[in-house]
């Protein structure tokens, strides 16, 4: 009996912490250093994307991110933006160097964090759960993740896919967490 009771507990424990582990659990280096606990974006609809500065995508996906920003931010809407130079070596510059662009260049007023790897052995935890949770994986610049206000992966699309596409589905996610909080009142 003892035996079986050692044994089921590492099991228990193991099934906690799988059913805990969400988008929303990680914490990560924003653009200025600091530790940022993606908790704060609970409830919140959410569109992450590894972003580059000098990609054919660039301009097109920059200024549609910021047009989903502006249009979707005050509803409890976010682009989450991490920078990476691992494709094509399109996001050469420092982490300063990359937020004074973006925000200077395209208005940019969505957080965006520490360049990061978002493939292979050393890609950031948070992209390597994105990967997993979607069955997709990054091959370019500008892969877009939709997450839930529970820190759940709706849905991956590649650069070819733009934010326009994408756009109806944030706008039903968005409204369904609206619908849902005036639920609650």
């Amino acid at each position: 009996m003892l035996f079986a009771l050692l044994t089921f507990i590492p099991t228990l424990f193991s099934f906690v912490e799988a059913k805990q582990k969400d988008f929303y659990t990680f914490k990560v280096v924003n653009s200025r250093g600091r530790l940022i606990s993606l908790e704060k974006y609970r409830g919140s609809v959410s569109l992450v994307v590894n972003v580059a500065s000098e990609c054919g995508f660039t301009e097109q996906h920059y200024t549609d991110l910021q047009e989903l920003q502006r249009d979707f931010g005050p509803y409890h809407f976010n682009v989450l933006a991490f920078p990476c130079n691992q494709f094509g070596q399109q996001e050469p510059g420092s982490d300063n160097e990359i937020d004074s662009f973006v925000r200077r260049v395209y208005g940019v007023s969505f957080p965006l964090f520490s360049k990061i790897a978002v493939i292979g052995t050393g890609a950031n935890n948070v992209y390597k759960y994105l990967a997993e949770s979607s069955g997709k994986e990054p091959d370019w610049n500008f892969w877009k993740y939709l997450i839930d206000i529970n820190g759940n992966v709706v849905n991956a699309w590649g650069p070819t896919v733009s934010v326009k596409e994408v756009r109806p589905l944030i706008s039903e996610k968005v409204r369904q967490m609206i619908l849902k909080k005036k639920e609650e009142l």
